[in-house]
């Protein structure tokens, strides 16, 4: 590809911030989710707020609600945008913590990253509030799970099950 085929580079090869001035503000929701997998008994110290450290949901939940708002502030070449609404929820399992992160906003442009960005830091968040108790814990299965609004309408994210979780 070509430099003027990059949407993030000008026709010189330089990185730019892609121009939405000129798109109309319109409602955009992103679904993100994750899972932090961890040994049973950490995951059995969290569901009973045994954790020493404090309350590890609650914690995860502000850190990824700041976390959306500081997204442009990690990525580079991320629109600031007006955060209208941010929802971090979890499912505790026998062996992980599932986050999904709800970001929406009123906008020129969507809130994907602020979506996948709020999952990311809650559940660095959670092994953060754990490791004392369970060093093995791993991050995975960071993934946009819907977005909807803007020019290319809405996207769902297929299960193989067809099952969804948390009802999104």
């Amino acid at each position: 590809m070509t430099p003027s085929e990059f949407t993030h580079l000008d026709p010189l090869g330089r990185a730019r911030m892609v121009d939405v001035t000129a798109k109309e503000p319109s409602h955009r929701r992103a679904v993100a989710r994750c899972r932090v997998y961890m040994e049973g008994d950490t995951a059995s110290k969290i569901a009973s707020g045994a954790i020493t450290k404090g309350d590890v949901l609650a914690v995860a939940r502000v850190a990824g609600i700041q976390a959306a708002k500081q997204t442009p502030n990690l990525l580079p070449l991320c629109h600031p945008l007006l955060v209208g609404a941010v929802l971090v929820n979890f499912r505790i399992e026998d062996r992980y913590v599932e986050i999904e992160a709800n970001v929406d906003t009123v906008d020129r442009t969507g809130v994907e990253m602020e979506a996948l960005t709020a999952c990311a830091v809650a559940a660095l968040t959670v092994y953060d509030m754990c490791k004392s108790l369970d060093r093995s814990m791993t991050i995975g299965d960071l993934n946009l799970w819907e977005k909807t609004g803007g020019r290319s309408g809405t996207f769902r994210r297929p299960t193989p099950d067809g099952e969804d979780p948390f009802g999104v």
